[in-house]
């Protein structure tokens, strides 16, 4: 890890894990619902049945009636509310604060790179005022337009450009999978944020040849004397 951070100009973090627990306290099966009831109900069952809101906006852009509709976009401008009204109340990641500041604080350039909406973002970055630290450089999901979320690289394409960072100076921290493909797709290297025994299965099984359980162990790589 620590040829990893030594490495790093920026650092790109994905938001909804590595940064903080976006609906910590807002279940997400009960906003998957609201979501599918934001499509009229003949088409209900073109959604998949699942408790993961970003899926289900994902699966409304892959289906050709609801994108001509403005349904799909509906179902986005919808997540986009949810997401917004979350952040205030998001549950900060143990260290994440203390991290991205000494990452600035030892001249590295930072950025966020994410499949949930800026203004989430934005706004829960205010409320820890770390946002600016990030200052132009999160990149989340478009309002408009295709709709390109990880595992394509186009937030990470996004950082990268608006950090003025070469790929192989960049290094990505995230806690899926995804998040993993779209680094190799871009070209960045990866530190995979496993949390639990079931995220660290799954990284390994993408592979991700490096992971840590806490942001602790990366916070005292950069600063091995940080008072943690």
């Amino acid at each position: 890890m620590r040829d990893l951070i030594d490495a790093a100009k920026c650092v790109l973090f994905d938001f909804d894990g590595p940064i903080c627990h976006l609906f910590q306290d807002r279940p997400t099966p009960a906003i998957a619902q609201r979501l599918r009831e934001a499509v009229p109900a003949g088409d209900r069952g073109l959604l998949p049945e699942t408790s993961d809101p970003v899926e289900i906006l994902r699966a409304a852009f892959e289906q050709p009636a609801l994108v001509e509709r403005g349904i799909a976009r509906d179902i986005e401008r919808a997540l986009t509310e949810e997401e917004v009204q979350a952040a205030p109340r998001a549950f900060p990641t143990a260290y994440a604060d203390a991290l991205v500041r000494t990452l600035a604080a030892t001249g590295r350039r930072l950025a966020v790179t994410t499949n949930n909406s800026p203004q989430a973002v934005e706004r829960y970055l205010q409320t820890r005022q770390t946002y600016e630290l990030f200052a132009d450089h999160v990149h989340g999901r478009s309002s408009e337009g295709a709709l390109r979320l990880k595992p394509d690289p186009d937030c990470l394409l996004r950082a990268l450009e608006s950090t003025g960072t070469p790929a192989q100076e960049a290094l990505m921290i995230g806690d899926a999978p995804r998040d993993l493909e779209a680094a190799r797709a871009a070209g960045v290297a990866f530190l995979g944020y496993a949390r639990n025994e079931g995220k660290e299965a799954r990284l390994r099984a993408a592979g991700a040849e490096q992971t840590v359980e806490s942001l602790r162990d990366v916070l005292l790589t950069v600063d091995p004397g940080a008072h943690v």
